[in-house]
């Protein structure tokens, strides 16, 4: 549900972690980018990173540091297998995790891939006032995140509550 309240566009950053995609062929993160910039934000930078835990710390660190930087969408990495290291890269950033994203994601994912879901890793926190988001490398994990979770938490006008309403208070200590 939303109400009459304005539009306030915030500022993301696209980050896909893979050793194969290059920008011509990263579909989930041109998903996330026309997404984004489809519901009226604005998407202020894109990456890809191989899937090595420091280079997904630096880019992401660097975008936290950015108080021009509201919110970051990650995709890829969330596996089992030996090279699947984002939400251990992007952890130990966190202020806070979101929990219920992850739970909610999978809960979400189940009607479309079964049991396969309890595989992904995604997940959600908040560091220094941005909010980071965690989703696995599939274009359809992808539009199920932002479609059905995060573009309404990221609406000022999703009531009862929403993300962006908390961000003048995420500094707070």
């Amino acid at each position: 549900m939303t109400d009459s309240t304005e539009f306030k566009a915030l500022n993301i950053a696209v980050l896909t972690v893979s050793d194969s995609r290059t920008e011509s062929d990263d579909k989930s993160g041109k998903l996330l980018k026309k997404e984004l910039t489809g519901s009226g934000h604005n998407c202020v930078d894109k990456a890809i990173v191989k899937d090595d835990k420091y280079q997904i710390r630096a880019r992401i660190s660097a975008w936290i540091a950015n108080p021009e930087i509201d919110v970051v969408l990650s995709t890829g990495g969330t596996g089992v297998t030996g090279r699947d290291g984002t939400p251990e890269a992007v952890s130990p950033l966190l202020d806070k995790e979101i929990e219920g994203f992850g739970e909610m994601f999978r809960v979400l994912s189940y009607e479309d891939i079964k049991t396969s879901t309890l595989q992904s890793r995604a997940l959600a926190g908040v560091a220094n006032a941005t909010y980071i988001f965690v989703m696995p490398g599939s274009p359809s994990a992808c539009k199920t995140a932002w479609t059905r979770l995060i573009s309404e938490q990221l609406d000022n006008r999703t009531r009862p509550c929403n993300l962006v309403m908390l961000m003048p208070r995420l500094l707070e200590t």
